[in-house]
C-alpha cells in the first residue's frame, strides 16, 4: 500500500474514534436527562419500593445497554462478568478503586439493586438528579444522614457503592481513604468487598478534561478482590484496606494502547 493510501486509511480512523468518541458522549447524556426528566413526574404516581426498584433497574439497563453499544463500535472492550458474582450475593458494600469517572457505570451496569453513594452537586443536578431520587441513591452532604441511609438500605437487602479514596485516584497514586464506608460497615454488621477496575488508559481520570478525546482501543476490567468482614476498629480497618489496595494497585494496571 502507499504512503497515501496508509495516510487515508489513518485520516477514515481517526475521524471514526472522534465520531464514536463524541458521539456517544452526547447519546450518554440525552439518555441520563431523558430518563431523569421522566422520573420526576413518576416518583409520586410510584409506591416508594417499586420506584426505587423501577429506578434502579432502569439505570442498569441503561449503562448495559450503553456499554454494549460502545463494544459493537470496535474500539472498546468491556470484560466485567466478575460482578455478575455480586448481583447475585445478599448484601454487601462495594468498595472500588477509582481511576476514572466511568467506573461507577462501569459496575451500575451489572447491579440492578445498587444503591449509589452520590456528591450534591450531581444529585441536585438536572441530567441525573431525577433519576438519582427515584433510584433512592444517597445524597453525600451530612455524614450522619448518609450513615443512617446507608445502614437502611443494606438492612433492606441492597448493594451499597462507596469509593473508600472519597475521590479519583491521582496516577495510580492510591488516595488516604476515608472513614465513612467502614463506619458504615460497622453499623450494618456488613462484609467489605473490594473491586478493582482496570483502565489500559487514564480515560477521565483525575484533571483529565471530559472532551478530551482517549487512544483508541479501550479496556475496561472489573475484578473481584478480598472480602473483609465487618470492622470493631473502624480506624485499623481503614488503614487494613488503604495498605491492601497500595500493595494491590500496582500490579492491577494495564499497559496503555499502542
Amino acid at each position: 500500500m502507499t504512503r497515501r493510501g496508509r495516510g487515508a486509511i489513518a485520516w477514515v480512523n481517526h475521524f471514526y474514534e472522534y465520531l464514536v468518541y463524541y458521539g456517544f458522549l452526547l447519546i450518554f447524556g440525552s439518555m441520563c436527562l431523558f430518563w431523569s426528566l421522566v422520573s420526576v413526574p413518576l416518583a409520586p404516581l410510584l409506591p416508594r419500593q417499586m420506584g426505587r426498584r423501577l429506578g434502579r433497574w432502569m439505570i442498569s439497563f441503561g449503562f448495559r445497554a450503553y456499554l454494549a453499544a460502545l463494544e459493537r463500535t470496535g474500539i472498546v472492550t468491556c470484560d466485567l462478568s466478575a460482578l455478575d458474582t455480586l448481583a447475585r450475593s445478599g448484601p454487601v458494600i462495594i468498595a472500588p478503586n477509582h481511576p476514572s469517572l466511568i467506573d461507577a457505570v462501569l459496575i451500575v451496569s451489572r447491579l440492578p439493586n445498587v444503591a449509589c453513594i452520590m456528591k450534591a452537586k450531581l444529585w441536585d443536578h438536572f441530567i441525573f438528579g431525577g433519576a438519582a431520587r427515584i433510584a433512592g441513591y444517597i445524597r453525600n452532604d451530612s455524614q450522619a444522614r448518609l450513615v443512617v441511609d446507608a445502614t437502611h438500605e443494606l438492612a433492606a437487602g441492597s448493594h451499597l457503592l462507596i469509593f473508600p479514596e472519597g475521590t479519583r485516584t491521582v496516577d495510580k497514586d492510591i488516595q488516604p481513604f476515608k472513614g465513612g464506608y467502614a463506619l458504615i460497615a460497622k453499623r450494618a454488621h456488613a462484609m467489605v468487598q473490594a473491586v478493582w477496575i482496570e483502565i489500559n488508559h487514564p480515560f477521565l481520570s483525575k484533571g483529565r478534561p471530559l472532551l478530551e478525546k482517549p487512544e483508541f482501543p479501550l479496556v475496561f476490567r472489573a475484578r473481584l478482590g478480598e472480602r473483609f468482614m465487618p470492622p470493631r476498629d473502624i480506624r485499623a480497618f481503614v488503614s487494613e484496606m488503604e495498605c491492601y489496595f497500595r500493595n494491590e494497585t500496582g500490579k492491577r494496571f494495564m499497559e496503555p494502547p499502542q
